[in-house]
C-alpha cells in the first residue's frame, strides 16, 4: 500500500515537473520539441519530448565535436497482448529524463549518431507478450542516429532498451525501434 502511495506521488511530481517545462526553460533552455513513434512485437509507444542543449563541445575537429542534450519526455505505451493474452490491451505512462550524446556537425546540420542512457518512470509494471519488468522505475538507454536538414528539421531513427539493470526479477526488457521527429523553436 505504501509503495503504490510513493508510486503515485512519484508520477505526481515527474508530471508536474514536465508539465512546467516553461519554469524549467530558465534553467535548462529547452528550445526543442520531438515526437517520436515505436514499436515492438506487441506494443506500441508514441513520446513527446523537450529537449535543453549542453553548451560542451569535446573532441571538436575537422568541423564536428561531440555535444548532448537533456531530453525531458511524456510517453504512452500500448501493450496489445497483456499477461501474454493476445488482444489485451495494457496502457502505460512514461516520464523519463536522459542526458544525450551527441556526435555531429558544428553547423548542427547533416548527419548525427547519438547515444543516452536515463531514468524512466512508468505508471504500471510492464506485463506484455510473456515479457516483465519487475519495477516502475526503469533505465532507457538508447542509440540512433539522424539527419538535420537545411530548414532545421531533425528525423531520426532509434533503438531504445527499457531495463530495471538486473536489480529485481523479472527483468525480461523491452526493446522499441522509434522514428523521431524534432524541431527547434
Amino acid at each position: 500500500m505504501v509503495h503504490a502511495k510513493l508510486i503515485k506521488l512519484s508520477m505526481a511530481a515527474l508530471l508536474a515537473a514536465a508539465v512546467s517545462a516553461p519554469a524549467l526553460a530558465a534553467d535548462f533552455n529547452f528550445n526543442t520539441a520531438s515526437l517520436e513513434y515505436g514499436t515492438t512485437a506487441k506494443a506500441r509507444m508514441v513520446r513527446f519530448g523537450v529537449q535543453s542543449p549542453w553548451d560542451k563541445k569535446w573532441f571538436v575537429s575537422n568541423g564536428t565535436h561531440l555535444s548532448g542534450y537533456w531530453d525531458l519526455s511524456l510517453a504512452q505505451w500500448r501493450g496489445t497482448a497483456y499477461r501474454g493474452i493476445p488482444g489485451d490491451n495494457q496502457h502505460i505512462t512514461n516520464i523519463g529524463f536522459t542526458p544525450v550524446f551527441r556526435f555531429q556537425a558544428d553547423d548542427q546540420r547533416g548527419w548525427y549518431a547519438e547515444g543516452g542512457i536515463g531514468l524512466n518512470l512508468l505508471s504500471k509494471r510492464y506485463d506484455n507478450d510473456d515479457n516483465q519488468l519487475s519495477t516502475h522505475f526503469q533505465f532507457g538507454d538508447h542509440i540512433g542516429a539522424g539527419y538535420v536538414l537545411a530548414n532545421g528539421w531533425d528525423v531520426g531513427m532509434k533503438i531504445q532498451h527499457f531495463s530495471n539493470g538486473g536489480y529485481k526479477k523479472p527483468n525480461d526488457g523491452v526493446n522499441f525501434l522509434l522514428l523521431k521527429a524534432a524541431r527547434a523553436f
